[in-house]
């Protein structure tokens, strides 16, 4: 049986994980990283606020806040008998379809792409919150891509520490956590 299937509630954050079939690569090349973030904010940002993200070759991690469920009834309204937790588990198949379907096409592949189905940690405490930021963030030091994870470019930690404008981050909410 699989871990880790339980659906997303309103209201929680959540440590989101997957990585690629068979431990085989994501992305790669540039386009690939740029094209999976603009997924993310067009397919979940308007059911999540993110805080936190990393992209790695292979696998990738992404901190979430799912919005109230009167946020995504209002981003939803034609989707008013269906269950809120079904709605964001559509909007997380949509963006990993989209990605699987465009990287199948350019690379002339074909099947799955992402190990199934794509696992999440409630984070419970405030604690478990900033640890698992500084995790996220720390990803490209722990598979010794760099020595520093500022400098990593496909991270939310790169865009937050150079001052680069993020839509997927609010500043204001990620910064006193990253401080901690």
């Amino acid at each position: 049986m699989k871990k880790n299937i339980y659906p997303l509630e309103a209201e929680c954050f959540y440590h989101i994980f997957n990585r690629g079939i068979n431990s085989q690569r994501l992305f790669f090349d540039d386009r690939n990283y740029h094209y999976f973030i603009k997924l993310m904010e067009s397919k979940i940002s308007s059911i999540v606020d993110i805080y936190a993200y990393c992209l790695l070759k292979n696998h990738f991690h992404i901190l979430i806040k799912v919005k109230s469920e009167q946020e995504i009834r209002r981003m939803f309204p034609q989707k008013d008998t269906i269950k809120t937790s079904k709605i964001i588990s559509q909007q997380f198949s949509n963006m990993f379809n989209s990605y699987t379907q465009a990287i199948n096409k350019h690379y002339a592949r074909t099947g799955k792409l992402f190990e199934l189905p794509f696992r999440r940690k409630l984070i419970s405490s405030h604690e478990q919150l900033t640890n698992t930021i500084h995790y996220i963030h720390n990803n490209p030091v722990k598979h010794g891509i760099t020595t520093n994870p500022e400098i990593y470019r496909y991270s939310s930690l790169f865009t937050i520490k150079n001052g680069i404008d993020d839509p997927l981050i609010s500043l204001e909410a990620i910064k006193p956590l990253l401080e901690s």
